[in-house]
């Protein structure tokens, strides 16, 4: 068939071919720009919309903030002897997943910390989802460094400090300790953890996958180290107070005692030694009876050391003078609403001072039943009895003293000789410190230099009378003598022994023995208490068994101190003037147990 003339023929297009190249880009075209806007949109929302989210999830994986260890501040003691300092220790962690990534090397980390190393392998895996766990603390630096070169994966060390106490058991009852974070947990420790502890540092650090440090980001708290505190206490004469407890415990086959030195004129204690004692550096193999501070903590019934504040009362009274009225204590034994209460001897007449230097319970019942009870009981309290000193000591015992107006009078007079009420070796000295005093009472005090205001319980007239009564007691003729002597010094003392109360009464033979003394007697500087507990070695009472452990302490405390003698050649003489102490019966005793004091209550 033949084309019609005119028009050429076009080709028609096939079917299906598709778009035409134009189209094609122009559909490419859009969506690249669709893409790019996605990205675009997606990168806003990462660089701006969600920037702080990310950026927390990154640094959650590399940044971390450490802490920046501090040293706990020095204790020293009053002359700049250090007591507890904390030196600088290693401890090891681990990051359990990537450790247990390469356990063949656990073998080798257990060799190095000398452990077992399926036990040590066992607590990794205790600890697969974690991603921290010591592996063991306050190591030696060297130690700790020698570990960390053998690269092992996942170990990691951290500075820290730990506490050394140079004295070890002679100070522990005072300092206590503080536990494997640097917290004080007994002691002087504890009363001023917060000031010693200080406050830790903290860095923000950038960390590898390993858990390297590869650099330090920013200072996050800036560390504050812990402060110094300078006790009271001086070292040498702690030392002193310690080897004469332990001396005293075991010539008298003893349970456990009690030391208290303290300064007069500003209640500061000098020294405070207990035995049973504890290491502080190795606190784990201590028991808590060996922690404890019985000179704070644990009360005794002071026996006839109570008499002098007794006197105290009676001198204040009016009604008594050191040298009269005349007391008649024979036949050694007086009935008291059906209960006797008794001397070791016939004392016969004495003076309110003989009833001191005898050690007369007959003598002090009678002399109580004369006075005020409310006068009395409030004589007691203002020396302390049956109140907390303020110390600041950790569980620190406030003593019991029934209140005035319940006593009977049995009750009234066997107070007046130190039974019926309990006490803390701390009281005593405090008590006895108001007297040398001249009546001033101050809380004791275990900081160098802090304030401790003086309250007057009672006049410097009959201070000093009462010091010059119990003087006698280590003279000729009183319970003290010959036991608690120190060479070319006048002594002010008081004995005391009791009974060790039990819940159903009291122990037939277990004693407390005890010693209160001053020295110099002319003008008191210092204060000792001795208490010792349960002595089985043949002897019991106060003079011969605590007596001896406050010369020794004394006799080397007034040489440190440079305390000048105040009795050079007057034991020589004959000792000092009895001043009309004793009644009729004035023959002194040899210087055994036999002008002891009666301690049945």
């Amino acid at each position: 068939m033949r084309a019609r003339q005119g028009k050429p023929v076009v080709p028609s297009r096939r079917r299906g071919q598709g778009p035409s190249p134009r189209k094609r880009m122009t559909v490419m075209v859009a969506v690249l720009c669709v893409a790019a806007s996605g990205l675009l949109v997606r990168a806003f929302d990462l660089q701006v919309v969600r920037k702080q989210f990310y950026q927390d999830q990154g640094d959650a994986r590399f940044l971390r903030e450490m802490p920046i260890a501090v040293s706990r501040g020095t204790i020293f003691d009053r002359n700049g002897e250090p007591l507890a300092v904390s030196t600088p220790v290693a401890s090891l962690w681990a990051n359990p997943p990537e450790l247990l990534e390469n356990a063949d090397r656990i073998p080798d980390l257990a060799k190095a910390l000398h452990v077992d190393a399926d036990d040590l392998k066992s607590k990794i895996e205790a600890r697969a989802d974690k991603e921290f766990m010591y592996i063991t603390r306050q190591m030696r630096p060297e130690d700790a460094q020698a570990v960390m070169d053998l690269k092992i994966p996942g170990i990691n060390s951290q500075r820290e400090y730990r506490r050394y106490y140079p004295s070890g058991a002679v100070n522990s009852h005072i300092l206590g300790f503080t536990n494997i974070d640097d917290h004080g947990q007994e002691g002087l420790e504890l009363s001023y953890d917060q000031w010693l502890a200080g406050k830790p540092g903290a860095k923000r650090v950038i960390r590898d996958r390993k858990g390297h440090v590869v650099e330090d980001v920013e200072l996050v708290r800036e560390p504050q180290l812990g402060r110094d505190i300078t006790l009271s206490i001086d070292r040498r004469i702690q030392y002193l107070a310690y080897s004469a407890l332990k001396d005293a415990l075991d010539k008298n086959k003893a349970d456990s005692g009690s030391i208290v030195v303290m300064d007069v004129h500003t209640g500061e204690v000098l020294g405070m030694a207990n035995l049973p004692s504890f290491n502080p550096n190795a606190v784990r193999g201590s028991s808590p009876s060996d922690r404890r501070n019985r000179a704070v903590t644990d009360v005794v019934e002071p026996g006839s050391t109570m008499k002098a504040f007794t006197m105290a009362a009676a001198l204040t009274s009016g009604k008594y003078t050191p040298t009269s009225p005349l007391i008649e204590t024979s036949p050694g034994t007086w009935m008291m609403g059906g209960h006797p209460v008794r001397d070791t001897h016939n004392w016969g007449t004495l003076t309110p001072t003989g009833v001191i230097t005898k050690s007369s319970n007959v003598g002090a019942a009678k002399i109580a039943m004369t006075l005020d009870t409310d006068q009395m009981y409030g004589m007691f309290k203002a020396f302390g009895i049956g109140n907390s000193t303020g110390s600041g000591f950790p569980g620190e015992a406030s003593g019991y003293l029934p209140v005035g107006r319940t006593w009977k009078p049995i009750e009234k007079s066997r107070i007046a000789y130190g039974y019926n009420l309990n006490v803390t070796p701390l009281q005593l000295a405090t008590g006895y410190a108001a007297i040398a005093n001249g009546g001033a009472y101050r809380a004791p005090s275990f900081i160098k230099g802090a304030d401790n205001p003086p309250n007057q319980v009672v006049t410097p007239e009959v201070a000093h009378e009462l010091v010059r009564m119990l003087e006698t007691v280590t003279a000729p003729g009183g319970t003290g003598y010959g036991f608690a002597s120190v060479a070319n010094y006048s002594v002010a003392g008081k004995t005391g022994t009791s009974h060790k109360n039990s819940a159903g009464g009291y122990y037939a033979n277990n004693y407390i023995s005890l010693f209160v003394g001053m020295v110099p007697a002319s003008n008191p500087r210092l204060v000792t208490v001795v208490v010792i507990n349960d002595p089985k070695g043949g002897r019991y009472y106060g003079g011969s068994v605590a007596g001896p452990a406050f010369a020794n302490v004394m006799t080397g405390a007034v040489r440190l101190l440079d305390i000048p003698p105040d009795n050079v050649g007057r034991w020589y003489a004959g000792g000092p003037s009895q001043g009309g102490m004793i009644g009729t019966n004035n023959a002194p005793p040899a210087a055994d147990d036999s002008a002891a004091e009666e301690v049945v209550p």
